[in-house]
């Protein structure tokens, strides 16, 4: 089998990182979900809520839209609110999209990171630093999943009033 049949393209390193000015929090579709980016463009980064069911605990998923190739993994950190937490994420092909992706229970410690309001600096080898502006939203949202959204969800007029 030859690379170009594998139908694994080669995929280019971020030069510089994204610019994030204007760039927000925004409510998923689906309502699970919370992405960061510029309006009217793809994510940057998401955060969703795997609600649990049957009494099962509820997990989040990272995913930071960034070229991935198969079968890496990396390291990504996110620091802010006086934490630093580090996700494990793999190379995973989502919706036609190579992304990386991260699962944990919606208790972990980790999460905490995203819980104060403060600004957050997000950085992936090969993908740039996401500079994302302090926000209530993202605290909102895991405390809603870590109640396996049987809280007011983030995206209400409550939520975005404290947003930015």
């Amino acid at each position: 089998m030859e690379l170009a049949e594998s139908g694994d393209a080669p995929v280019q390193v971020m030069r510089q990182s994204p610019d994030t000015t204007d760039a927000a929090w925004r409510v998923a579709e689906n309502g699970r979900a919370i992405e960061f980016g510029k309006p009217g463009e793809a994510a940057l980064l998401t955060l969703a809520c795997l609600l649990g069911d049957a009494g099962a605990p509820p997990q989040m998923l990272i995913v930071r839209h960034a070229p991935a190739l198969p079968r890496q993994t990396a390291l990504f950190p996110v620091i802010g609110n006086g934490m630093r937490s580090r996700f494990f994420v793999d190379a995973r092909l989502t919706d036609g999209e190579w992304r990386w992706e991260g699962v944990l229970a919606a208790n972990d410690p980790m999460w905490d990171v995203f819980t104060g309001p403060r600004e957050l600096q997000a950085t992936l080898p090969g993908g740039g630093m996401l500079k994302i502006e302090g926000s209530r939203v993202p605290g909102e949202f895991v405390g809603w999943c870590r109640e396996n959204g049987h809280m007011e969800a983030p995206g209400s007029e409550v939520a975005e009033k404290a947003g930015r």
